[in-house]
Parts: C-alpha cells; sequence; structure tokens
C-alpha cells in the first residue's frame, strides 16, 4: 500500500496500519512543502511526525515533537536575544541537526530520512519517502490580511489565528518526485493508495501537485480518508485553508479537491453523500482518539483493500 501523508492526521492512522498491515505493505509519501530551515538546521514537520510515531516516541499531545522534551536551547537562545520562530525541543533538535549534517555531507533528503529511521530502530522494510528531494524548495504560503505568512509561522507561531484569504506554494512546479518515490509508484503497478486523513489543502496537495505524481496515480486504485466530520476538520486548519481556495468544507469538498484520481472516500458513519458523485463511499467511525480507534479503522481498511484486491484479480481472469 502507498501512503500519502502530511503531519497529525494519517501519523495517527499509522499507528494502527503499523499494527495491521506488514511492514513491507507500508509505503509512505510524504509532504515537504512545509519544510523551513531554523538556526541553521532543517526542519521536516511531517517527515518527523512520521518517524517519531512509527518510532513509538511522538507527543500524542500535540502529534508533533517527542515524548517528554525540554526546551533549554530555545530558551537560552531568547535569553541571548535570538529568538526562533518556532518552538524546538532539545531532542527534536538532535533530529534537525543529524538531517542538516547528513545533507551538508552530500546525502540526499531521501538518504537522510532512512539513516534516521534506522536510528529510530524502523525496519527497512517500512519506506518513508519525502515528496522531493529538493530540501525546503517548497515553501506553503499562507495569504492573510497582515500579509503573507510561512505555513509554519501560521499554523505555529499564530496558532492559526490570523482570516485566511488565499494558499499558495513557493517552487513547486520546479521539483520533481524523488527518485524512490518514483520507483515505488512505477514499481507497485498493482498497490493501492491510501490518502490518509491530513489536510487536502497544505499536506496532500503538494504531494498531489509534484510533477508526474497525478498521472502515476491516475492508474492506481485510490482510497481517501476524510479529515472532515460533518462541516469542521477533526484537527488542524483544514477547514479555514479549504474555504480559502473554494472548497466546501464537508466530506463533499474533501471529494472534489482529490476527485481526478478518487476511486473510493471513507468518511464518517453519520456523514451524507450526494449519490451521483461515481465514487464509492464507505462510512465508518473515522475519529482517531485513541489508539484503538486507530487499530479499528485499520482494520476496516485492510478488510476493504483484501476484498478490493480478491475483486480485481477475478476481473482480471475474467478478461483474459
Amino acid at each position: 500500500m502507498i501512503i500519502l501523508s502530511g503531519g497529525t492526521g494519517t501519523p495517527k492512522l499509522l499507528v494502527g496500519l503499523k499494527r495491521v498491515f506488514k511492514d513491507e505493505e507500508l509505503q509512505i509519501i510524504v509532504n515537504t512543502a512545509e519544510d523551513l530551515w531554523i538556526s541553521g538546521n532543517l526542519l521536516c514537520p511531517d517527515i518527523d511526525s512520521v518517524l517519531y510515531t512509527l518510532a513509538g516516541v511522538i507527543n500524542k499531545h500535540t502529534w508533533w515533537g517527542l515524548q517528554d522534551d525540554s526546551f533549554h536551547t530555545h530558551t537560552a537562545l531568547e535569553q541571548l536575544r535570538y529568538p526562533e520562530q518556532l518552538m524546538i525541543g532539545d531532542k527534536d533538535r538532535a533530529t534537525h541537526i543529524i538531517r542538516s549534517e547528513l545533507l551538508r555531507r552530500g546525502k540526499s533528503l531521501t538518504e537522510a530520512t532512512l539513516m534516521l529511521a534506522r536510528n529510530f530502530g524502523i525496519p527497512d522494510r517500512i519506506k518513508i519517502l519525502p515528496m522531493t528531494d529538493d530540501p525546503a524548495t517548497v515553501r506553503t504560503i499562507i495569504h492573510t490580511p497582515d500579509g503573507k505568512l510561512h505555513f509554519q509561522e501560521f499554523w505555529v507561531a499564530r496558532k492559526g489565528q490570523p482570516d485566511v484569504l488565499d494558499v499558495s506554494f513557493d517552487n513547486l512546479e520546479k521539483v520533481n518526485p524523488s527518485e524512490a518515490v518514483l520507483e515505488v509508484l512505477e514499481k507497485e503497478s498493482e498497490a493501492m493508495v491510501l490518502i490518509g486523513p491530513s489536510n487536502p489543502i497544505t499536506s496532500i496537495g503538494p504531494i498531489l501537485s509534484v510533477k508526474g505524481i497525478q498521472e502515476h496515480l491516475r492508474w492506481k486504485m485510490v482510497i481517501a480518508i476524510s479529515p472532515i466530520i460533518g462541516t469542521g476538520a477533526v484537527s488542524g486548519p483544514a477547514g479555514k485553508l479549504m474555504r480559502a481556495k473554494g472548497f466546501e468544507v464537508s466530506p463533499y469538498g474533501v471529494y472534489t479537491c482529490y476527485k481526478d484520481i478518487l476511486d473510493t472516500l471513507v468518511i464518517d458513519s453519520n456523514d451524507q453523500f450526494p449519490a451521483d458523485t461515481g465514487v464509492e463511499v464507505l462510512k465508518t467511525d473515522i475519529l482517531l482518539k485513541k489508539e484503538r480507534d486507530s487499530k479499528r479503522l485499520a482494520l476496516f481498511l485492510k478488510k476493504y483493500v483484501m476484498g478490493a484486491t480478491r475483486a480485481r484479480t477475478r476481473s482480471r481472469r475474467n478478461t483474459t
């Protein structure tokens, strides 16, 4: 299974997917459009959330950063009149330092991510793949009445409070998928694609906008988990950003974000959905509050994937 991931929503689901699927079935393509350099080090928030989740060390109160982290360096920098844009934990900063040193030594972001995954004890069979190896080239920009803000400044420093007029992505048209991403997309011709319940605009949208990725996905079966229940986002600023880009904040709005590639949409049991879209709609409890919720949803997905795989096999046999 190929999984498209941003932060928060999809990492929560990965907790269950890791318990239900085999390691080699988890091939995760991760958004890098929110990456940025701070104090000489490259932060990759979505990659790190995936790494920390699969390693079992993520802060489950925030779903970013490491559990039981301290902030002594950040505080010391403030005292020395060098305030950082974001509050970075001490153990979290070690990840950024290692990544940045590997990049400075000529390693690609994909190679650095693999080495970090190994250091965190994540099996090599699980693939964690940055969408591109162009470090921090793509920048997610939030347009507000007060001007343009990098996504991290908008969401972390400003706590998502400014009104959003538009969302844009600097340099997105200039980057290419990493070789590892292309290899997975080309080699795994029968693999299903799962779009996790991350923000459709700033987490999944950039992945789908990298050259060639949508073209590959049109030949695969694509399943998406809605990050919207009713008319609100489960977490994060997805609703505000969807509205700014002209999408309805609803499961139907999620469908319209992905309709060019989507085969199946998983929505909450209590939500309604039009019957004439041509996409298959599955209903279940998609709210992920605890680990057991993640496992339950992962089991639901596995049952569906196994049934769909058998159906595709029968279809091929009937046409040969």
